[in-house]
């Protein structure tokens, strides 16, 4: 990478980067990196990309890398591959989060290039674990200051200007393309399914085997049309910091995340783990009343506090000794349908260590598999009757500059071949009631079969 080329240029700032994205979103490899500003403010930068130099999509044991025309297939480590086709950090200065770089999601499959787990549930995905792709540049929009910019690797002058002429104005627009969501919404654990794999946790919970199992159920319904129509109602309904749409060849990914998995801003790492939720209420004060319940709740604070100790050892993996801390604990946050708890977990990366080695070794994020995490996960697969895919994997980025930002692909939709799913769970702990954390999945999928019902066949 010719980093002495890199490039900034103001832009106009436009409140609604959704419209600025338009024109591309149905591109290949077009991705937008989605604060969920103005309907969410707790974020602060949108980034928009497409046309990436180089792209790697991981299936089973096999990532093709193409670059330059030319295709290669490699047995390598994919995470390994994306830092080898990042090349070395080149710093920058911090004025923007990204000039260019990976952008991408880590299905939550890709752990088992990592670790050994049976193949117990059905694959119904027929999706990459791994898509990525390499970015020379990229539209930052930063809300808080109203400004955004053209930043990147600016090897052709004249193609740069096009991109600034691009950019320079919203384009025009058009009635919403059609998007259909054809006969019912299924799941693939009915409510008895449910409790009986609820049962099983608990045997092990009380064998010893875990503290914490994460028990999700998949939702799927046919569709048809355009699935960033169906995006674009979503940031509305359910406006979050760590959304992203992103049009891969195979598949397209439509996520309203709440949740930071791993932020590495100039050596420093942030993990903020959600563990605890309880759903929005219309009346002002039944709505507070639902925050303090969470905020004391014994059972959400242990539940919580296994997931910090978690992820204060996977990150330590990475940082340099002593430098792991929390600063914020058992904090509320609060979205469109629910009230979340979450904590702060703080780090520094070790000498010698990359953003993708720290993403490596805390993969995937604790907050949705338990603890002990490996047994945890090998629950998960006897007990949820399909893998998982993208749903608890991670999405964002990592720029040459080393700088990272990512999600927990929660409150998450995938779309492909004519079908378009979702899942939704929690962590099962000793004290858990089957009723209560049943009925929490559907708190937690408020929004998305609030989303597939309004783009529903009418009878």
């Amino acid at each position: 990478m010719l980093f002495s080329d890199l490039r900034k240029d103001s832009l106009p700032y436009f409140e609604n980067t959704a419209a600025l994205f338009s024109s591309m979103a149905g591109e290949p490899w077009a991705v937008f990196l989605d604060s969920g500003y103005p309907g969410n403010t707790r974020g602060r930068y949108d980034i928009i990309a497409a046309e990436p130099v180089c792209t790697l999509v991981t299936h089973g044991e096999k990532t093709r890398v193409e670059r330059d025309g030319r295709c290669e297939e490699s047995g390598g480590d994919p995470f390994d591959l994306v830092k080898r086709e990042l090349g070395s950090v080149a710093r920058q200065d911090g004025d923007l989060p990204f000039k260019g770089g990976a952008i991408g999601y880590f299905a939550y499959d890709l752990a088992r290039r990592l670790e050994h787990l049976q193949a117990l549930a059905a694959d119904r995905e027929h999706i990459p674990e791994m898509a990525v792709g390499i970015y020379e540049w990229a539209v930052v929009v930063d809300h808080h200051e109203k400004k955004s910019y053209l930043a990147g690797i600016a090897r052709d002058p004249a193609r740069w200007q096009r991109l600034i002429e691009r950019f320079g104005c919203l384009p025009e627009a058009h009635p919403a393309a059609p998007f259909r969501v054809r006969g019912e919404i299924r799941t693939n654990m009915d409510k008895a399914g449910y409790f009986r794999a609820f049962d099983r946790i608990k045997h092990y919970l009380t064998e010893g085997d875990c503290y914490q199992v994460n028990l999700s159920q998949r939702f799927s319904a046919d569709c048809e049309g355009d699935p960033w129509t169906a995006y674009r109602k979503l940031r509305e309904l359910n406006a979050a910091p760590f959304s992203a749409y992103l049009n891969f060849p195979e598949v397209q990914i439509l996520s309203s995340s709440p949740e930071c998995f791993l932020k590495l801003t100039d050596g420093v790492v942030e993990t903020k783990p959600i563990k605890g939720t309880r759903p929005r209420r219309a009346d002002e004060r039944q709505d507070r009343r639902q925050m303090r319940i969470l905020r004391h709740s014994p059972k959400d604070r242990a539940e919580n506090l296994m997931i910090v100790d978690l992820l204060r050892n996977d990150i330590g993996k990475t940082c340099k000794p002593g430098t792991v801390r929390v600063p914020k604990i058992f904090a509320i946050e609060t979205y469109a349908t629910v009230h979340h708890l979450v904590s702060t977990v703080t780090g520094v990366l070790a000498d010698g260590k990359h953003a993708l080695d720290l993403l490596k070794h805390c993969f995937p994020g604790g907050s949705i598999t338990g603890a002990p995490k490996i047994r945890a996960m090998e629950i998960i697969e006897e007990l949820e009757p399909n893998r998982r895919g993208v749903y608890c994997g991670s999405i964002g980025y990592i720029g040459f500059d080393g700088n990272m930002d990512s999600n927990i692909a929660i409150r998450t939709l995938v779309h492909s071949h004519g079908e378009i799913r979702f899942w939704a769970g929690g962590g099962i702990v000793n004290d858990s009631v089957a009723e209560e954390e049943y009925q929490e999945c559907f708190d937690k999928a408020a929004a998305l079969l609030d989303l597939l019902r309004q783009f529903a066949d009418k009878p």
